[in-house]
């Protein structure tokens, strides 16, 4: 979930209160926002904690690398080059192309489990950036509730996501960039010791530093 995401998600939020006959002061109206955002925070919890649950339970597509954005040469590169069949790893460490899967050693089950967990740690620290991001953005519309009209017509409630946003995401997000390097090497390991897992291998030196650069520039004058 990225910074506008979550904005836009936190501002719909608003939306059906800015059309509210009733006065910001009127308790009613004020309890009625905090039930919704109540219900907003619960639904939040509910959907990425069944996103979790999956990620153990599922199989792990690993069609497409984790590679940042904005390279021009490999996306020039990507355009050219024939698409690859999907590839996913069970949780039981079978490596499947298009549903079939592939004959692999125990040592090779091994490292493709190793593989499938350091990614899935990856996303989950991803979610946990969702969760966080979007729970922040709530709890500050909620304490803006008060004044909730006002915000929302001069565009402060939405600045003041922004920040929120801002200062919970870029932070985590940068530590999932650190993560890219190791991940890399276990890319490369594995496809030096699985050869149909070479086309997938797709990360380079370069992704982290990408990564970053790509965290910065969305966060810059935010």
């Amino acid at each position: 979930m990225n910074a506008a995401a979550v904005t836009a998600f936190a501002l719909a939020l608003c939306l059906p209160m800015a059309a509210w006959p009733a006065p910001p002061e009127s308790g009613g109206v004020r309890e009625e926002i905090r039930r919704d955002l109540e219900d907003a925070r619960r639904d939040i919890r509910t959907d990425l904690a069944r996103a979790r649950a999956e990620l153990e339970t599922d199989n792990l597509d690993v069609t497409h690398s984790l590679q940042a954005n904005g390279d021009a040469r490999r996306d020039r590169k990507a355009k050219t080059a024939p698409a690859l069949p999907k590839a996913e790893i069970t949780p039981r460490g079978d490596f499947l192309i298009d549903g079939e899967a592939v004959a692999i050693d125990s040592a090779q089950r091994r490292q493709l489990l190793a593989y499938r967990g350091m990614v899935i740690e990856v996303a989950k620290a991803g979610i946990d950036i969702g969760e966080v991001s979007a729970l922040a953005a709530v709890d500050s519309v909620d304490r803006g509730v008060f004044s909730l009209m006002v915000g929302a017509m001069t565009g402060s409630l939405e600045r003041r996501i922004e920040r929120t946003v801002r200062d919970t995401v870029g932070p985590g997000v940068m530590l999932i960039c650190d993560r890219m390097p190791a991940l890399r090497e276990a890319q490369q390991q594995l496809a030096s010791d699985l050869p149909a897992f070479r086309p997938y291998a797709r990360l380079e030196a370069q992704d982290a530093d990408s990564c970053r650069n790509e965290v910065r520039r969305e966060f810059a004058g935010r």
